[in-house]
């Protein structure tokens, strides 16, 4: 839950902007070619614009927003993109259909909601990762932070890097500037219980500059769960501690976001 300050009697509008970033991976092995290809498919299916709109679609619900305009594409050969428009209030009522156009590229620096996949696969190793990255922009009074764990649970994940930032400022009726309207320590106070069982977690945040940064893997590995179209059961004890060494080390990688040694 988000918990707003004391309630402040703004001059005009309220002008900050809040942005919830996340860079979300599922990763996979696929033992041969083949499989792998079907992996992307898959990926490509399961993940296609149709499907990432109606998410985003259902966090404007959460968040409470007004969506004013969508562009979405799939990409060949792989991945695809949704972008969304929203506002606090519903334009179309307010200004009428005719000028919504004008309505929609004012709002285009402010609030709007996008999510672009990466689908792709190691050329020799049998890894497979997908990655999703999502912004949720909003100013005004809504907030980002409500739709934290709808998203985290709508995609597979096997890490999550998340940033949360407030900028700007908004001013009261006595001309005091405020720079952030809700409390926060951490993006891990937003994390539902069962999110907070499912990872580890660290975070790196700039208290000064309203800038707090989370990053997640999870905690349990269970082989199986990692294999496209194979079981545990039916690979050897040598490629079975082969495969665990390879997903480990690209989880760590990942989670890192650099190479190890």
């Amino acid at each position: 839950m988000v918990i707003p300050l004391p309630r402040l009697r703004l001059q005009g509008f309220n002008n900050l902007t809040k942005s919830l970033s996340f860079n979300i991976y599922d990763i996979c092995y696929a033992v041969s070619e083949e499989q792998r290809q079907r992996y992307i498919e898959y990926i490509d299916e399961q993940y296609d614009a149709d499907r990432l709109t109606q998410i985003l679609s259902d966090v404007a619900e959460i968040i409470g927003a007004n969506i004013l305009n969508v562009a979405r594409q799939d990409y060949d050969p792989q991945g695809a993109s949704v972008t969304m428009l929203i506002s606090e209030y519903p334009v179309v009522e307010k200004l009428g259909r005719d000028v919504i156009s004008g309505a929609v590229v004012a709002h285009m620096d402010k609030s709007h909601i996008t999510v672009h996949t990466y689908p792709e696969t190691h050329p020799h190793n049998g890894i497979a990762t997908f990655r999703a990255d999502i912004d949720v922009s909003t100013c005004g009074v809504i907030s980002p932070l409500k739709a934290l764990n709808f998203l985290i649970d709508s995609f597979e994940s096997d890490i999550v890097t998340t940033d949360y930032r407030v900028r700007g400022f908004t001013r009261d009726v006595r001309g005091k500037k405020h720079f952030i309207d809700h409390k926060i320590n951490s993006i891990q106070d937003y994390l539902a219980k069962h999110i907070q069982q499912k990872y580890e977690m660290f975070d790196v945040n700039v208290y000064q500059e309203n800038i707090f940064h989370t990053k997640m893997h999870i905690k349990d590995f269970d082989l199986d769960t990692y294999l496209f179209e194979a079981n545990a059961s039916d690979l050897s004890f040598k490629d079975r501690q082969r495969i665990e060494v390879l997903l480990k080390r690209e989880i760590e990688e990942l989670f890192h976001g650099r190479n190890l040694m």
